[in-house]
C-alpha cells in the first residue's frame, strides 16, 4: 500500500509546522520555543501523556492503541538546529543570525507531529506508542541524557526506531542496513609546548608550528597504514591554531579533530596510535603534548531482525525497489545509538532528494518527504503494534 491518504491531505498543514519549526532553530538542549510547540500539539491532538522536561527540554508523548493491551513501541526525532549561517534566502529562513536547521531535524519533528496526529485519531492498533522528541543530538548527547534518566523504564518502551532523512537519495525511497549504520565518533585535541622566540632565529627554538604540521601528516598514516584496508576508519584533522604574528615563532600550537570507526576495536587502535604519534615527534622535537581524546557516540548498530521489519514496512509505502537494504555505512555519528544500546530496533534513511548536503548553509529540508515520512510512522505503529 502507497503513501496514506490522510498524510497526503496533511502534507501542507505539516510542512507549515515545519517551516515554523526552521524560522526559530535553537541549539543543543537549549530548544524552549521548540519544545513548547511540540508540546502544545501533542497536547491538541489529545495524546493520553504529554511529559515535558526530559533531558532539559525533550518531550515524550504517549498514545494508547483503541484494539487492546499490547506492547509499547518507541518512535524517536530529534528537534535540535546547527550554529552555521543560513544561505538559502527562503521566505521561512532562520530569525536566529548564526543558527540554521541544516541537519533536517526541523523535518524530522514535523513528520513525528503528522504521525502523532494521525495516531491520535485513528488509534489503529493495540498497546502503546511513546513519541520521543529529543534535545541536543548534534554533538550534546541529549539521547544518552534521555536514556539514563530511565525514558525506556518510565514509558515502558521495548523497541526503539529513528529515521534520518538522506540527501541524494531520492524522495519516495528508503535505505538501511542491519549492524552498523553510523559511526562511533570521538573528538581529540592536542596542544604542542615548545619553545617560542624570533622568526629570524629559528635555531633557538622549537618551533611548535613545524612539530604541529608534521603530526599532522604522520595522523594520516592512521588510518593508511595502522588499520586493515577493508575496514572503516577515519582520522581528519579540522583545527590547526598557533601564532599571532609575521616575526614570532610561538610557544604553543593546538590542533584538533575527529575519529570516526564502525568497530571498538578499530576505535581502540586509532586512540593509542594517535597518542603514540604526537608523542614520539613531539619527543623527537624536544617539545611536550597534552592529548585529550574523548570518546563521543558509540556505533549506531541496526538490530537484525528490527531492521527486516524496518524495511519491509518502508517497503510497502515506496515498493521493495526502492528500498535499499544493503545501504554502505555512513561514517557520521548518531546519537540514537544510545538509545539502539538500551532497546533493539533500527535506524533508516529517508531520501531528501537532490538537495544540499547536511551541514551545509544552503541545505533545506524537502518537504516533498513529509507525506513519506508520516505514512512509514503510522505503518510501522500499526503492524508492530496489530491486535
Amino acid at each position: 500500500m502507497p503513501i496514506l491518504n490522510r498524510a497526503a491531505e496533511m502534507q501542507q498543514e505539516v510542512a507549515g509546522w515545519r517551516q515554523h519549526l526552521h524560522s526559530i532553530p535553537e541549539l543543543n538542549f537549549d530548544l524552549p520555543q521548540t519544545s513548547a510547540f511540540v508540546a502544545e500539539k501533542l497536547k491538541e491532538f489529545g495524546c493520553d501523556e504529554v511529559a515535558t522536561g526530559l533531558a532539559k527540554t525533550g518531550v515524550v508523548a504517549m498514545i494508547k492503541g483503541r484494539l487492546g493491551d499490547g506492547a509499547t513501541i518507541g518512535l524517536r526525532a530529534d528537534m535540535d538546529a546547527l550554529p552555521i549561517v543560513e544561505t538559502t534566502a527562503r521566505a521561512y529562513q532562520s530569525q536566529s543570525p548564526g543558527k540554521m536547521h541544516a541537519c533536517g531535524h526541523d523535518g524530522h519533528t514535523a513528520m513525528l507531529l503528522g504521525a502523532a496526529k494521525y495516531l491520535a485519531e485513528t488509534r489503529n492498533f493495540a498497546g502503546s506508542v511513546a513519541l520521543i522528541f529529543q534535545p541536543a543530538e548534534e554533538g550534546g548527547g541529549g539521547g544518552n541524557v534521555m536514556v539514563k534518566e530511565g525514558m525506556m523504564e518510565r514509558f515502558g518502551i521495548e523497541k526503539v526506531f529513528g529515521m534520518h532523512n538522506m540527501p541524494g537519495l531520492p524522495v519516495g525511497q528508503f535505505a538501511i542496513r542491519p549492524g552498523p549504520i553510523m559511526a562511533a565518533t570521538a573528538e581529540f585535541t592536542i596542544g604542542i609546548k615548545g619553545k617560542g622566540g624570533h622568526a629570524a632565529m629559528p635555531h633557538g627554538t622549537v618551533d611548535p608550528i613545524v612539530i604541529g604540521s608534521q603530526i599532522v601528516v604522520a595522523l594520516q598514516t592512521i588510518a593508511s597504514r595502522n588499520a586493515d584496508p577493508v575496514e572503516a576508519l577515519v582520522v581528519s584533522v579540522t583545527k590547526f591554531h598557533a601564532g599571532d604574528a609575521y616575526n614570532v615563532i610561538p610557544e604553543t600550537a593546538e590542533i584538533a579533530g575527529t575519529v570516526r570507526t564502525l568497530k571498538k576495536e578499530m576505535a581502540e587502535m586509532a586512540r593509542r596510535r594517535l597518542h603514540a604519534v604526537c608523542e614520539g615527534i613531539a619527543a623527537a622535537h624536544g617539545a611536550t603534548v597534552t592529548i585529550n581524546y574523548d570518546a563521543n557516540y558509540p556505533v549506531t548498530f541496526n538490530h537484525a531482525e528490527e531492521t527486516v521489519f524496518a524495511g519491509d514496512i518502508a517497503a510497502v509505502i515506496a515498493g521493495d525497489n526502492r528500498v535499499h537494504r544493503a545501504m554502505p555505512p555512513v561514517m557520521g555519528g548518531e546519537d540514537f545509538s544510545y538509545m539502539l544500546e538500551a532497546r533493539p530496533g533500527a535506524f533508516i534513511f529517508i531520501g531528501n532528494g537532490d538537495t544540499a548536503g547536511l551541514h551545509h548553509p544552503a541545505y533545506d529540508f524537502n518537504d516533498e518527504v513529509i507525506s513519506h515520512g508520516v505514512s512509514y510512522w503510522v505503518r510501522l505503529t500499526e503492524t508492530a503494534l496489530a491486535a
